[in-house]
């Protein structure tokens, strides 16, 4: 889920519950800020129910589904992602693609959050929607770069590929040893 726009326009991944649409929602309002959502609906029902009620075209804008070109031009508006998880997420790819575009991110600490996030240097873990409201007001002061760079220290193609390779290594390593 996250968030755009100088000073307020935002957006996200897929809508379903565990995603934590609805406390996006509850955080930009209360954040006094605009939001713009883009993403699938996976949860048709959660989303007539919780999102669509609350798009206004104005202070709530769903874009649906978006492609590369328009989710990177999204993400280089954005403020923060907002990522109130509701489950152990094991990677976090929506975390990732925003941060590498400079947005800071505001996650729930579940899963693999901790891994991706360096809390208060590219971005906030939180523990519900007033520590992400509270880690909103706060957001001015990460530095853009240092989310591009936490990506690009750990999470690039060449930096994945030579981690892999390392892993295949020591496993041939091990396996002649035997």
């Amino acid at each position: 889920l996250l968030w755009p726009g100088g000073p307020g326009d935002p957006a996200f991944g897929r809508i379903h519950a565990e995603k934590g649409a609805r406390e996006v929602m509850n955080i930009a309002r209360a954040c006094d800020s605009r939001l713009v959502l883009a993403g699938i609906i996976q949860d048709q029902a959660y989303f007539d129910r919780f999102v669509a009620p609350q798009i206004d075209n104005d202070r709530v804008v769903y874009l649906g589904s978006v492609g590369p070109a328009e989710r990177s031009r999204l993400l280089g508006k954005a403020r923060a992602l907002l990522h109130p998880i509701h489950f152990d997420e094991p990677f976090g790819l929506s975390v990732i693609e925003s941060m590498a575009c400079g947005p800071p991110a505001v996650a729930f600490g579940r899963g693999a959050m901790p891994e991706i996030i360096e809390n208060g240097r590219s971005g906030f873990l939180v523990t519900d929607e007033n520590d992400a409201i509270e880690a909103v007001a706060r957001i001015a002061d990460i530095d853009r770069a240092a989310c591009r760079g936490r990506i690009e220290e750990h999470f690039t193609l060449y930096r994945m590929l030579d981690d892999y390779v390392n892993v295949y290594e020591t496993i041939l390593e091990l396996s002649h040893r035997k």
